[in-house]
């Protein structure tokens, strides 16, 4: 079956202050459209609020055929039975992650706006490789901008999938999708949507339907 042009690519705001809700939220938003995979990025949770934020929200994602992808944590996401782990320049290397998750997880990296070290990871064994930020972020001080023509050689070079991130909304995501993105991961773009986030998963669908289905190679 051919594949979406462009999917979506979910991370959890900040700060969680009530877990209870927030499942009842993403539950909404999974049920409203496609949802590749579902990052739970919270910088300043200890480990017990982590092990929680997981053990509440990777049976809702689950239940929609969603991957739980971990910030930062080779080692809880592997304690937890996530489906993988997505690793910074600042976190345990790839190597690392990869021993500790084991062949058959998911481990993504950031690799900002450098093609070269994407290309070093992806060499390695890497999953999917993040490029960024490609806009202004409210949910994080991006070190790097990134120019959407990065996604366009990678795609047109690689098989290796590239993520688009930073400060990506329904409005301003077209020109990454039409670059070669594989996935746009969205934060603010869809917990601060004004008409909710089930209205933003429907919207970027849109956005990525427009797009038709990838051209398998």
């Amino acid at each position: 079956m051919p594949q979406p042009s462009c999917r979506l690519y979910l991370i959890t705001p900040p700060v969680i202050s009530d877990l209870g809700a927030f499942a009842s939220a993403l539950e909404q938003a999974l049920s409203a459209g496609d949802v590749a995979c579902f990052q739970i990025r919270l910088k300043d949770a200890d480990d017990d609020a982590l092990r929680a934020a997981v053990k509440m929200l990777m049976p809702v994602c689950h239940a929609h055929d969603v991957a739980v992808i971990l910030n930062d944590r080779p080692d809880l996401a592997a304690e937890l039975g996530c489906d993988g782990v997505h690793v910074g320049p600042d976190d345990p290397p790839y190597a690392e992650a990869r021993r500790i998750m084991g062949a058959g997880a998911t481990v993504g990296v950031t690799c900002r706006d450098s093609r070269h070290l994407a290309m070093d990871l992806a060499e390695q064994g890497a999953d999917y490789v993040a490029f960024g930020a490609f806009f202004p972020s409210s949910t994080k001080d991006a070190a790097t901008r990134a120019d959407p023509e990065l996604l366009e050689i990678w795609s047109e070079t690689t098989n290796v999938p590239c993520v688009a991130i930073g400060g990506i909304t329904v409005d301003n995501c077209e020109e990454l999708v039409a670059a070669g993105a594989d996935f746009v991961a969205v934060s603010a773009g869809v917990w601060g949507y004004a008409e909710g986030p089930a209205a933003a998963v429907r919207a970027f669908n849109a956005v990525f339907d427009r797009f038709g289905p990838r051209s398998e190679a």
